[in-house]
């Protein structure tokens, strides 16, 4: 050590020395922290990053073998900054898909864990504060003035008049194009397009068509699909990156900005038409209502509460759907009984003359008798729930059911899609598509699973799903729909892959063959329904004709 004009050196053998110890402090330290998390393997500096980005491409089925792992508990903790000072709290996050710790953070200390900072700014550009992006009083208003409009039984039948116009002069004659043809057709498509007209018309009253022969583009779809998926990327990197993008306008930050440009200019126009014209669709409902201080809802607050209408509203029912399709694809038996029961209403509602069946779509109260079809879309649920998993942000210092201690300021993401392959909570059987296990004894009724908090696809406590009812009516009027009328086959050779998404979609689409339907074959009385096959769903998602 040395001091020039009273400047302090070091020699390089000190500076060599200290860089030694400081190394050498940080590993024993990291050695400690990898010693009491349970998780993957973590590296220095990087934490448990490099394993995300090694299993992307099935993140959902890696998360679910680690939670597999810790037996009953269930539960996992990781670190993704591994520093000190930062890693007990903003780096470390808990994974679980344990039924009491999910009951405890979206129901009994709910207010402890709001969606928190990261979220919000991830999707204020996109939802603002809207009613899935914001948490406390904001949250609470338009919640409470949402729940009045989707308990009624007129906004259900709006829902079903919308979906099945666009069922009988669309999607019938999309299909019937396709029927016995050598070209095969992107299902997933065909369901995306058709719930976004749907959940248009219901939130704007206003059908864009996008589900129409030609399949035409949409500028208001696609600017939407664009900003839903630039803002998804935001949750695969630092939110400083991102955040430098933005300010640069550069890579998915400018597309961002381009097509939020093209979705502002949308909803100025169509909320400026419907306060000239109103009409009984979700956004001329909302414009009647008042907050907190008795005032109109502005016009950003509108858009905002719009918006969020139609990404919960598209994306979860045609992902649904999607995988709903690709099961019974795989489980011809189960698709048999679900046809065998739309038969057996159809005989009861419309008489014994079957060509009067395909007339048109199942009315409202028609799909309400349709039980095992639900059954069957409640039991897709449980295995490829349309929003995989969910984060929290942790307010103060708590400890869960399981023991686990969560500090304030770290997250808590809660499994959904391995809450249904746990056998822990499921039993043996979990990974077997079953739709029984959601009926009474003798198959007349629906029964939801006693413990909600094994079942959390609609979400759970406060945030349960308003549209709940609204998705399970669409889907099976679209189900039902396409099941009257045609069948349909995977292309041989074709693999289905999970996109890493925040909705689980399928990463290449769902490529099918369309086959007529003989609906006449399945009332014969003395044909009984084959018995229930074994197939196990693989708990990896690729599979080929």
């Amino acid at each position: 050590m040395a001091t020039d004009g009273g400047v302090l050196q070091l020699h390089p053998y000190a500076m060599a020395a200290a860089a030694v110890a400081l190394a050498s402090a940080y590993m024993v330290w990291f050695w400690a922290l990898s010693r009491r998390l349970s998780g993957p393997r973590m590296w220095p500096l990087v934490g448990s990053l490099p394993s995300v980005v090694l299993n992307r491409a099935r993140v959902h089925d890696w998360i679910a073998d680690n939670l597999r792992a810790t037996g009953d508990a269930a539960t996992y903790q990781t670190c993704i900054l591994p520093l000190p000072f930062l890693a007990r709290r903003q780096g470390l996050v808990t994974v679980t898909c344990n039924p009491r710790n999910l009951e405890h953070i979206l129901r009994a200390r709910f207010d402890n864990y709001p969606k928190g900072p990261m979220w919000q700014a991830s999707f204020h550009d996109l939802l603002g504060q809207g009613i899935f992006n914001s948490d406390g009083e904001t949250w609470l208003i338009q919640r409470k003035t949402a729940a009045l409009e989707f308990t009624t039984r007129t906004l259900r039948q709006a829902m079903a008049r919308w979906a099945n116009r666009s069922i009988k002069y669309r999607l019938w004659r999309i299909l019937d194009d396709h029927c016995n043809a050598a070209a095969s057709v992107d299902l997933q498509d065909l369901l995306l397009r058709l719930t976004f007209d749907n959940i248009c018309g219901l939130t704007f009253g206003k059908d864009p068509e996008t589900l129409s022969p030609g399949l035409p583009e949409n500028p208001f779809a696609n600017a939407f699909d664009e900003a839903t998926e630039a803002t998804m990327q935001r949750f695969l990197f630092p939110s400083l990156l991102w955040r430098i993008k933005k300010a640069f306008g550069v890579g998915s930050e400018r597309s961002l900005r381009d097509s939020l440009a093209v979705v502002d200019r949308h909803m100025t126009e169509t909320i400026a038409a419907r306060k000239a014209t109103p009409s009984d669709d979700l956004l001329s409902r909302f414009m009647k209502k008042r907050d907190s201080k008795g005032k109109a809802f502005p016009e950003d607050v509108l858009q905002w509460i719009a918006l969020n209408f139609v990404l919960a509203g598209r994306d979860t029912s045609s992902v649904a759907l999607s995988w709903f399709f690709w099961t019974l694809m795989q489980r011809r038996d189960v698709e048999r009984k679900v046809v065998l029961e739309i038969a057996s209403v159809l005989r009861e509602t419309r008489g014994d003359d079957t060509a009067r069946w395909t007339e048109e779509p199942l009315n409202f109260d028609e799909l309400e008798r349709l039980v095992y079809l639900k059954a069957a879309l409640t039991e897709t649920l449980r295995l490829y729930p349309s929003v995989p998993q969910d984060s929290k942000y942790v307010v103060a210092d708590d400890v869960l059911p399981d023991g686990t201690v969560v500090p304030a300021g770290s997250a808590i993401t809660y499994s959904i899609y391995s809450v249904g392959r746990m056998e822990s909570i499921w039993g043996k059987d979990c990974a077997e598509f079953r739709p029984e296990r959601w009926l009474s004894a003798d198959g007349s009724r629906f029964e939801p699973v006693k413990d909600a908090y094994r079942f959390v696809a609609f979400n759970g406590g406060p945030r349960t799903c308003l549209g709940k009812d609204l998705a399970y009516l669409q889907m099976k009027s679209i189900a039902s729909a396409v099941l009257l009328r045609n069948s349909v086959e995977l292309v041989p050779g074709y693999k289905v892959e999970q996109k890493m998404s925040l909705t689980l979609f399928m990463k290449n689409g769902l490529r099918v063959h369309v086959k007529p339907r003989d609906i006449a074959s399945y009332v014969e009385p003395s044909e009984p329904a084959p018995p229930q096959g074994s197939l196990v769903i693989p708990t990896t998602t690729a599979a080929a004709a």
